[in-house]
């Protein structure tokens, strides 16, 4: 690529449509594309210009047109390429890249690396098939391709097939490394070779699903990870020499040609597809844990991108260190970004003024970026370099060879090369022969056109008086027009000799009048030189000249001579006398050289001119032979014409006597008029003659020149021979003085070097000649001081001696504050008492002057960086505020409605809904106002912060010296340690207010329970005051509703909770060892309302396994529920639903965070939660047993077998002993490593250690002795027995996600999986088989997304999977027996089977219960169970227990068959 544009960084802006929700929640368009030019608009005036802008109605294709076309046909030829999106996250960048892999995807809706992918292949064919019909080699294509994920600062491979135990989270083993042309490459990936183009999506598609993606509240299916997935194409095709080489060359080449042709060059080139995650704010996406984490690093990973972008697009920070290292992203990206590549960035935004903070951060990350240069070049293997070079070399030395031939090149004396000067005269002459040609050829047609008509006028004219005469015959009329026309042509010939000879005359009259040879400015020209006289004065003149050189060569070899026996005697002289013979010795041999280059100047001047001469000689006696044949056929051809007109005339004369009478007369005048004729033309011919004898005498002079001529080339033959020894000489000379000037050099080197040494002793005695005067002087001074405090002194005196001491130490008073320690001495250990000297002074003062220039800056940037944040929290609060409006103004539009259907107390009511209306449209209006208002200030604080940079921070710290570099550093740690102990002062004041808040929260939330339950028992009595509270209840669970998924931190310690409550408890039911409650109200008098409200809205009927217990709590059992320990309630249902044969009959309360999984036996229930505890309760006594803490993370999966507790959290498995107390007896890792006891008690981040992966589930064989977690793409292998790592199972693409195992007869486990990758594995474990287990059978077909449960009952095995579909399989056929579709509105999330009945349970993410038959798979009924999603499912020998998002486990319990359905 050519052309300054062509490598910089083309930029691309991409504005994505509203979403529905924006559009909803009435979010305005803050972005306008201008009409036909690449800008666009955000907010009023703020305006950005880019390569390419695309509006929300843009299509795939015309991205891709524009963007991308261009960079795949660069591949081809050789040069890399980059493509990468960068924006917020949700703004459309997987979608633009097109590694989203949707199902349902159109054809048009593809993205950039799916159209590339076609375009490359068809590429390859099409040259293939344009090489095959031009007869020429096919080109060879190589492609591989690479996926490479950023994934929290680790580079690791998504084709890597062992991933599963090196995982995510495992210590990368993949190295960037630089080679020798700064270019960027990677050691460890994995390379797969393609073919074709459904081989390559098939690799992409395996590399997006083992791709990190997650869910936060701004985009559902989120990009935690950055993707690079590059192509790199290897081509080998013939080289074609360029048109310029064959334009140039000449038949040598063109005849070579055919070798050339012959040749192969090797390109390659790679091309890089970068979908870059998301830049997000954690307080909009709401990520905690993993989330979080991952959202840090890539920040961090996008911060460092920004830097580069910066370092590289900012003109003042063009010569600064461009930060490669800081981020393996920018590593990756350095070839892309200022290297060897063709960039193009497509910059992703929303429209929505919701996420203008966002946006206008991308416009300025994207218009810094277009001010990258890239150096963009071929990228050829060393073979084709070299091939290329020589071939280019061959030719131009070719070149050069026919240059030297045709005399065009030529090498000086000097042998120096040099355009010879007759090449652009000749040029020159040839322009002006042509053109003369031109003229010369128009000339002659019109001096032929006159002749005609002359002849033609002439004839005529004869013929005329013919007639008159009466003797006009058409015969002799022709022949008279052919004697004119004739007659003509000779007197056309004759004027053109006489010109010619009149020309030679002049020419020699000419060179008759010169006087010398060089009065006419040294030009010899052939014209000159053809005169005997000039000829005889020329060379007279070459011999004088000749005579003279060589008088001036004896001359100066004797003076040579001479001269060197005078420059040994000065040598002699230089040692004894030193530097002043040095310096006459060398202006002596500057004279002796410059005589000998003038003497070799005139002698090649000479020689030049000589042989000038004899060049001309030479030439003015080919010019002189040429002239005589022309002109001897000249008077040859005239005597013939004169012969022949003759004999014409007696034949015309004789004819002409044998006509009559009459015509003898005009005979006679006929025979006059040519008889003139002929002689004239005899005249003309005498003249010629005397110019042949005249010619004939220069031509005897010819061997004269000859002999002049053999003599002056002899001449010049000596005096180049004089030259040659010249030069050898002066050679000589040359190197005999450069040898005696390297041995001055030396000396003087030596002289100089003892010189330094001298002058660095000289100083060092200086200094410590002046460091032994100032000691000296401070003893005098402190000798003084001991006398005069000896001395007796008056007050007087005192006052005058012992000054205050801010004048002895004016330092002090320049940096106030600073320490100053009292052993502070001098280098030679001296304390320091007395005043600084005027340097210091002067240095602090300037270093102070430097310090408030800074700190002013400072304090400015904190100004706007404060103020843009407030502007930034009320622009929040506006949008907040106008969310809360329109949800308003919906729910006013809804009720308006139905009250214009059901047509009751109409118009009144319409009437003031539409007044309400109008006051929100008017609120939502002026809401808008005030958030574009906030948009502009913060674009105007924007432009001001970069406008007002006016001090360089980096210019003011890099100009600082030592002292002022100590003193700025002296400051910076006072303001440091002032501003952190500020900072520390308001947290603890903030913390103290926040518990004060909290305290207040919960006194107050005590309190609303009591007057609730005071209220409740009246309410029964009153009905009006029951419906009251039934309305407020309704209010309260609407707003409690969107706490739900609170954090941690907001909800109220159970210790705390527990304190207030029991003491308010207490002064409620005081004097009283019991007391009757109803059923149901205890336990709302206990939990938070949304809860009970929650726990009373539930289906199900009051069973009868705790008697009466139910109906009377003990103070034991009300303190311990107090204290913070969950128990089991019993749930009342209502009357609609006793007819249910499932029902809801406990629910077990405890966790403060969502459960996430269960297990159980007949007596005892697991469950683990977000709250990083595993919670063992009774289901005998209704009461937990105990907590099982100090997990890193969630509790995702428990399992119990042989009082054995398993439960999982992040990549590490905790084995718990529940016979004696809760002890951690072992901790198994993802890694296959075992330790002894709880070795991740101390990991409270949330981070997974390197090496390490996500467990996601496990499970036991039904006797206990095995356990199976799968991690990563793989499931690995526990033998329980001895608490070792047997094996793994592989074979899946993606994560394993669910497993369930069961038994054969022989006593082999069976495994059953199911991964990201869509598929449901079989794996057959033998006992004590070890090592790598591949699947014995993978059932067909997949699910189209992911499986998350599974099931088993008999020989039946059902799987469930994101795509709402729910198929049922036959283990022992191995096939698929049934599906159904859509099973459920949303993910099934868990499986389970009904004990004692063929029923199939399903429950989803909303929380919906459905039953199915065994069998058939037909649906038996559904039923609410939860109102959030539910996360897992277990049963035992007579219940079921659903696990959920809302901190509570329901147990459900079937009354009869449910073969004919629930009710």
């Amino acid at each position: 690529m050519s052309g300054q544009d062509e490598s910089s960084v083309r930029v691309a802006l991409r504005i994505r449509p509203q979403l529905a929700r924006e559009k909803i929640e009435g979010c305005h368009i803050c972005t306008f594309c201008m009409p036909a030019e690449p800008q666009v608009m955000l907010g009023k005036d703020k305006a950005f210009t880019y390569d390419y802008v695309f509006d929300m109605d843009s299509q795939q294709d015309s991205i891709y047109t524009h963007c991308t076309e261009k960079l795949i046909e660069g591949c081809f030829e050789g040069y890399n390429a980059t493509i990468f999106a960068y924006g917020q996250t949700g703004s459309g960048k997987t979608y633009t890249m097109g590694t989203g892999f949707d199902v349902n995807i159109s054809e048009e809706e593809l993205g950039i690396i799916p159209r590339a992918v076609k375009h490359l292949f068809r590429g390859i064919e099409e040259r293939r098939q344009t090489a095959t019909e031009q007869g020429k080699p096919v080109p060879e294509f190589k492609i591989n391709a690479q996926f490479l994920e950023l994934y929290n600062e680790e580079v690791l491979d998504l084709f890597e097939s062992t991933r599963d135990m090196d995982g995510k989270r495992q210590k990368s083993t993949i190295k960037i490394h630089e080679d020798a042309n700064g270019g960027i490459y990677t050691v460890g990936v994995t390379t797969r070779t393609v073919t074709s183009e459904t081989e390559m999506m098939q690799c992409l598609k395996l590399g997006a699903l083992s791709r990190t993606t997650a869910s936060t509240q701004m985009n559902i299916q989120s990009s935690r990870s950055h993707a690079i997935f590059t192509i790199h194409l290897c081509q080998v095709r013939v080289c074609t020499p360029d048109d310029s080489e064959s334009n140039e060359t000449d038949n040598h080449l063109a005849n070579g040609s055919s070798e050339i042709n012959s040749e192969f060059e090797t390109l390659t080139a790679k091309f890089h597809f970068v979908d870059l995650a998301g830049s997000e704010r954690l307080k909009r996406t709401g990520a905690t844990g993993d989330r979080a984490k991952e959202g840090i690093s890539i920040n961090c990973g996008l911060l460092a991108l920004g830097n580069v972008i910066s370092a590289l697009g900012d003109r003042s920070k063009r010569s600064t260190h461009v930060p490669y290292r800081d981020s393996k992203l920018t590593r990756l990206l350095q070839d892309s970004l200022g290297g060897n590549s063709q960039t193009v960035m497509i910059a992703c935004i929303s429209p929505s003024d919701r996420d203008f903070m966002e946006t206008l951060s991308c416009l300025n990350y994207a218009n810094r970026a277009r001010n990258i240069k890239n150096k963009v070049m071929v990228n050829q293997d060393k073979a084709s370099q070299q091939i290329s070079a020589l071939r280019t070399d061959i030719a131009r030395l070719q070149m050069e060879l026919m240059e030297y031939k045709t005399g065009k090149r030529m090498v000086g004396e000097d042998g120096m090369e040099s355009i010879n000067d007759m090449v652009h005269e000749n040029s020159m002459l040839q322009t002006e022969n042509s053109n003369l040609r031109i003229r010369v050829k128009a000339m002659q047609e019109t001096i032929d056109a006159q002749r005609a008509r002359l002849t033609q006028y002439l004839s005529d004219q004869a013929n005329q008086v013919l007639a008159k005469v009466g003797e006009g015959n058409e015969e002799i009329g022709n022949m008279i027009q052919n004697y004119i026309k004739e007659i003509e042509e000779l007197r056309g010939k004759l004027l053109e000799s006489e010109s010619v000879n009149e020309n030679l005359r002049k020419t020699l009259s000419r060179a008759n009048t010169r006087s010398s040879l060089y009065a006419g400015g040294g030009s010899f020209s052939p014209a000159h030189l053809a005169p005997e006289i000039v000829a005889s004065d020329i060379i007279e003149m070459a011999k004088k000249d000749l005579e003279k050189l060589k008088k001036k060569e004896r001359k100066k070899k004797k003076s040579d001579h001479e001269e060197g026996e005078e420059l040994e005697g000065e040598e002699d002289e230089y040692e004894m006398e030193g530097e002043e013979s040095s310096d006459e010795s060398d202006s002596e041999e500057l004279d002796e050289k410059e005589d000998f280059q003038a003497d070799l100047a005139n002698i090649t001047c000479e020689i030049a001119i000589k042989q000038k001469l004899i060049d001309e000689l030479e030439n003015s006696q080919r010019r002189l032979h040429t002239l005589k044949q022309q002109y001897e056929q000249k008077l040859m051809m005239l005597q013939s014409k004169i012969r022949d007109t003759q004999l014409e005339r007696d034949k015309v004369l004789h004819n002409m006597g044998s006509v009559e009478t009459c015509t003898e007369e005009k005979a006679k005048k006929i025979k006059l008029e040519y008889e003139k004729k002929l002689s004239s033309m005899n005249k003309e011919m005498q003249k010629l003659q005397s110019a042949q004898k005249e010619h004939a005498r220069l031509l005897k002079n010819q061997s004269q020149y000859e002999k002049q001529l053999k003599k002056l080339n002899q001449d010049v033959a000596e005096m180049k021979k004089t030259k040659v020894g010249l030069m050898r000489q002066m050679k000589d000379v040359q190197e005999k003085n450069r040898a005696t000037e390297s041995r001055r050099n030396r000396e003087i080197a030596t002289l100089k070097k003892d010189q330094r040494k001298h002058e660095h002793q000289l100083r060092q005695l200086e200094a410590q000649k002046r460091q032994q005067d100032l000691i000296l002087r401070r003893k005098n001074e402190e000798v003084t001081a001991l006398r005069r405090q000896v001395r007796p002194t008056s007050g007087k005196v005192n006052r005058k001696v012992s000054l205050p001491e801010p004048l002895q130490d004016p330092s002090h008073r320049g940096i106030p504050g600073r320490p100053h320690s009292a052993g502070a001495a001098d280098p030679n250990g001296t304390p320091r008492k007395y005043p600084l000297r005027t340097g210091s002074v002067y240095t602090t003062r300037t270093a102070r002057a430097k310090w408030q220039s800074l700190e002013r800056r400072i304090t400015d940037i904190i100004m706007q960086r404060l103020t843009i944040s407030n502007m930034e929290a009320d622009m929040n609060r506006f949008l907040k505020q106008r969310e809360d409006l329109t949800k308003r103004r919906e729910k006013v539009s809804r009720k308006r409605e139905k009250i214009a259907t059901e047509g009751t107390d109409t118009d009144r009511s319409i009437q003031s809904l539409n007044e309400e209306m109008d006051a929100l449209a008017a609120n939502i209006d002026y809401i808008n106002d005030s958030i574009a208002d906030c948009q502009a200030n913060i674009m105007q604080m924007e432009e001001a912060k970069e406008e007002g940079d006016t001090v360089d921070i980096t210019a003011v710290i890099s100009s600082c010296n030592l002292s002022e570099a100590r003193f700025l550093l002296d400051h910076f740690l006072h303001m440091a340690i002032n501003k952190g102990l500020q900072a520390a002062q308001k947290d603890s004041q903030v913390k103290m207010m926040e518990g004060r808040l909290k305290q207040t929260e919960i006194n107050s939330a005590t309190q609303n329970q009591l007057l609730f339950h005071m209220l409740k028992e009246k309410a029964e009595l009153n009905p009006e005051l029951d419906a009251l509270l039934g309305n407020a209840l309704q209010g309260i669970d609407a707003e409690n509703g969107d706490d739900s998924s609170s954090d941690e931190s907001s909800t109220p310690s159970p210790a705390t909770e527990g304190r207030r409550t029991t003491t308010q408890m207490e002064l409620l039911y005081a004097g009283s060892g019991e007391f009757d409650s109803p059923t149901g109200d205890f336990s709302a008098s206990l939990l938070p309302l949304a809860e009970a409200q929650e726990g009373t809205g539930d289906m199900g009927t009051v069973a009868g396994h705790l008697g009466d217990r139910e109906l009377t709590v003990s103070p034991s059992a009300l303190s311990t529920r107090i204290a913070g320990l969950g128990v089991i309630n019993p749930v009342s249902s209502p009357k609609s639903s006793q007819a249910a044969r499932l029902q809801c009959v406990f629910v077990a309360e405890g966790h403060t965070k969502p459960v996430m999984c269960v297990d159980c036996t007949d007596d005892l229930l697991f469950t683990g939660s977000k709250d990083r505890t595993c919670k063992v309760w009774n289901l005998v006594t209704g009461q937990e047993i105990m907590s099982l803490g100090d997990h890193p993370s969630s509790v995702v999966s428990v399992r119990y077998c042989s009082s054995l507790v398993f439960t999982v959290s992040t990549a590490y498995i905790k084995v718990w002993d529940i016979r004696d107390s809760a002890k951690c007896i072992r901790t198994l890792t993802s890694s296959g490593q075992v330790s002894t006891g709880d070795s991740c008690v101390s990991l409270r981040s949330l981070s997974i250690p390197p090496g390490e992966n996500q467990i996601n589930q496990i499970s036991l064989n039904p006797t206990g002795s095995f356990l199976y977690s799968a991690s990563g793409n793989l499931v690995r292998m526990w033998d329980l027995r001895k608490f070792v790592s047997t094996g793994k199972l592989t074979g899946h693409l993606g994560p394993v996600l669910c497993l369930i195992v069961d038994q054969m007869g022989n006593g082999q486990d069976v495994v059953l999986t199911g991964s990201k990758d869509h598929n449901l594995k079989m794996f057959e474990v033998t006992e004590g088989v070890q090592g790598s287990i591949v699947s014995c059978h993978n059932f067909e077909p997949p699910h189209q997304e992911c499986i998350v449960s599974l099931a088993v009952k008999g020989n039946s095995l059902y799987s469930s999977s994101r795509d709402y579909c729910i198929k049922k399989w036959d283990l022992s056929r191995k096939r698929l027996v049934q599906q159904v579709a859509s099973a459920h509105s949303d993910w099934v999330s868990a499986l389970g089977v009904v004990p004692g009945c063929p029923v199939m349970l399903s429950a989803d993410r909303g929380g919906l219960l459905k039953l199915w038959h065994a069998d058939t798979l037909a649906p038996l009924g559904d039923l609410r169970g939860h109102d959030s999603p539910v996360n897992g499912l277990a049963t035992n020998s007579s219940q079921l227990f659903t696990a959920s998002d809302d901190r509570t486990v329901k147990i459900w319990q079937a009354k009869g068959s449910l073969e004919e359905g629930i009710h």
